[in-house]
C-alpha cells in the first residue's frame, strides 16, 4: 500500500485544506444566523431580492464568483485596496482568499439549513416567553437559538464540506499556488495536468472523500443528539 502514502506536498494540500474549510465554516456563522433568522421571521420590502443574493453564489458559475472577488478584494479592488492600506489584510493570492471564496461559495447552504430550522420552531414557544416579560433578543437567546441548533449544525457542516470541495471560485480568486493557496481540488487537478500524476490525485480523491463522510456523518450524529437533548422530558 505504498501507493496510499501522501507525499510532504500533498499532506499540505490536505491541512490547507481543512484550514481553509474550517475559517470558512466559522467566519460565516454568526452572519448566516442572523441572515437565516430574518429571512425566517422578517417581513420586509426586498425580503426576494436579499433571499436571491443569498443564494445567487448556487446559481452562477463559480469562475464567475471568483472573477468578482478578484475584482472586488483584488490589492486593485475597492474593498481590497482599502483593507490593504489601511489593514494590512490582503486577500487574493493568499489562503485567506480561499477562506473567503469557500465561505461566500458554501454561505447558501448554510444559511437554508438554519432557515429551514427556525422555521419549523412554534411560534408560539417564543409568544410565550414573550409574554412572561422576555424581550426579543433574550427570546432569541434562550429559545430560538437553542431550538436551532440542529439546523445550526447541519448548516455548518455543509458549509464545511462545500468548503473542500470549492475549486472554480478559489482559483480565480487566488490561483493555485503551492502551500498557500492549493487546496485538495487544486492539487487534484494539478496532478491531472502532469505525466504520471494519475496516483497522487487518486490518493487526494480518496482522503477527500473520506474527510467529507467523516463530515456528513458527524453531522448526522450531532444533530441526532441534539434533538434527543432538546425533546428529552
Amino acid at each position: 500500500m505504498d501507493w496510499m502514502q501522501l507525499s510532504g506536498e500533498e499532506w499540505q494540500a490536505v491541512r490547507l485544506s481543512i484550514k481553509v474549510a474550517f475559517w470558512a465554516m466559522v467566519w460565516s456563522l454568526p452572519l448566516g444566523i442572523a441572515i437565516a433568522l430574518l429571512l425566517a421571521r422578517g417581513q420586509f420590502w426586498g425580503k426576494a431580492l436579499l433571499n436571491g443574493l443569498v443564494h445567487l453564489p448556487l446559481v452562477l458559475p463559480p469562475v464567475v464568483t471568483g472573477y468578482l472577488l478578484l475584482l472586488t478584494f483584488g490589492t486593485r479592488g475597492p474593498i481590497g485596496a482599502f483593507l490593504a492600506e489601511h489593514f494590512g489584510l490582503v486577500f487574493a493570492f493568499r489562503w485567506t482568499g480561499a477562506a473567503l471564496a469557500c465561505a461566500i461559495m458554501g454561505f447558501p447552504l448554510m444559511v437554508r439549513a438554519i432557515r429551514l430550522s427556525i422555521e419549523a420552531i412554534d411560534r408560539r414557544i417564543e409568544d410565550a416567553a414573550g409574554t412572561l416579560g422576555a424581550n426579543a433578543a433574550w427570546v432569541f437567546l434562550t429559545v430560538t437559538l437553542p431550538l436551532s441548533v440542529p439546523g445550526i449544525i447541519a448548516g455548518m457542516i455543509l458549509s464545511f464540506a462545500k468548503a473542500m470541495g470549492e475549486f472554480g471560485a478559489t482559483i480565480t480568486f487566488v490561483s493555485n499556488i503551492p502551500g498557500e493557496t492549493q487546496t485538495l481540488p487544486s492539487a487534484i487537478y494539478t496532478f491531472t495536468q502532469v505525466p504520471g500524476g494519475d496516483l497522487g490525485a487518486l490518493r487526494l480523491t480518496l482522503v477527500s472523500v473520506v474527510i467529507s463522510m467523516t463530515a456528513l456523518l458527524l453531522s448526522e450524529w450531532m444533530a441526532q443528539r441534539a434533538n434527543r437533548r432538546l425533546h428529552a422530558p
